[in-house]
């Protein structure tokens, strides 16, 4: 192979304003590491009988929620890391239902588990503002947010917690000319 056929498949490197950013970059995942924290945190307080019951739960929904926003976005195709964000969507569910068992079982004060709840809630936002994002990218939209937000967040709120550099990626067509 000669250096003319090779060089029509390599990627040139990303300029400044590509700069590959990583899933700790992006605000969705240092908010739901927040939140996995306090999860951690909350969890060390309850009844011991619960420590291997909910508290295992507890544990793998959090850790969970953070891995598949972590392991979607070493995903190159869009629709893998929707689907990634969804597994964590399910997750942040989870924990939302065992702060729900928290609170009918009295293990935690009223005002922490709705401090929890709100944080939960907050990741949830992200999490569904990244999947949108995500969406429109499949179907060949520009970085803008094309649908109406749920909850507080406008579409230039979304953008800028989200960033405006899009994801440089690693993948190339197999046998694409691109002449």
């Amino acid at each position: 192979m000669n250096s003319k056929n090779t060089a029509s498949y390599r990627q040139k490197p990303p300029t400044a304003e590509e700069k590959y950013r990583t899933f700790e970059d992006w605000e969705v995942y240092k908010v739901a590491r927040e939140f996995r924290k306090q999860m951690y945190e909350a969890n060390r307080r309850l009844p011991a009988f619960e420590k291997f019951e909910l508290g295992s739960q507890i544990r793998r929904a959090a850790v969970s929620l953070t891995n598949n926003i972590a392991e979607g976005h070493g995903r190159f195709h869009y629709l893998e890391q929707i689907k990634f964000c969804l597994n964590a969507r399910g997750s942040l569910e989870e924990l939302l239902d065992d702060l729900n068992v928290c609170k009918d079982e009295c293990y935690l004060p009223a005002e922490e588990i709705e401090r929890l709840r709100h944080q939960g809630w907050r990741v949830h936002q992200l999490l569904n503002g990244y999947i949108r994002r995500l969406r429109a990218r499949t179907q060949g939209a520009p970085m803008e947010l094309r649908d109406a937000p749920t909850g507080d967040f406008t579409d230039d709120e979304l953008n800028d917690l989200l960033g405006d550099t899009p994801t440089v990626s690693t993948f190339q067509p197999f046998n694409v000319s691109t002449t």
